[in-house]
């Protein structure tokens, strides 16, 4: 045999050696690891670090913001309403927020009217000064729909939530909360008639129908 054949196998490991060799590296780093990893105690406070998000908690501390938001966004409805025939979505710009998803701008409004016949909780409104072809309606409950208190004060936003479940409970959460703190108050039931005066948003979609989430309803 050459000197080069002897150099070339003296230079290379045989098999056995080679998986004793890999062996050997995982086990160094598998303790390396564990130097590394801190086992955290479940009473400890780096393990409460982390709290789940409670929707109830959330609505009952962020209504009341929301509530004077929209009240501060609110536009007369008869000035809406021209604005709205006017130029659409000059009108959305500069009186509604950006709902996102390409859905219309939420918009917050104010108005004084008179309630005809409910139907499941949502009654239509008379408001004077106001085209007759468009239909106002305002939603009592029990059921409260929608994400309006959610997004028409523009200072709440997914990125807020960690998960999309918790952001949808966030709006879930804030109609709750205006059923027990506004319609509660009221005899949301027996309104048929009844005058009262509305701060509230909704969603502009169609200019010749809104549909209104209050923040505050006053019967006169």
């Amino acid at each position: 045999m050459s000197a080069v054949s002897q150099n070339r196998q003296g230079t290379g490991l045989a098999p056995r050696t080679k998986r004793i060799a890999w062996i050997v590296a995982v086990i160094l780093i598998v303790v390396a690891m564990g130097f590394g990893t801190k086992v955290v105690g479940a009473g400890s406070a780096l393990a409460t670090t982390t709290t789940a998000f409670s929707a109830q908690a959330y609505g009952k501390t962020e209504f009341p913001k929301v509530q004077a938001a929209i009240t501060k966004r609110a536009v007369d409805a008869a000035t809406l309403a021209a604005a709205i025939a006017a130029d659409q979505a000059a009108a959305g710009t500069k009186y509604g927020v950006n709902s996102g998803a390409g859905a219309g701008p939420e918009i917050s409004v104010s108005l004084t009217g008179t309630l005809g016949t409910s139907e499941s909780g949502i009654y239509p409104v008379t408001v004077s000064g106001l085209p007759q072809a468009l239909l106002v309606r305002v939603q009592t409950g029990p059921a409260i729909n929608g994400t309006d208190l959610r997004d028409a004060p523009g200072t709440i936003a997914f990125g807020d939530f960690s998960n999309q479940i918790d952001y949808q409970n966030a709006a879930s959460a804030l109609n709750d909360q205006l059923k027990k703190q506004v319609l509660s108050k009221v005899d949301a039931a027996s309104l048929t008639g009844k005058t009262v005066s509305i701060v509230g948003a909704f969603q502009l979609i169609n200019p010749n129908a809104w549909l209104i989430t209050p923040v505050s309803l006053e019967v006169k």
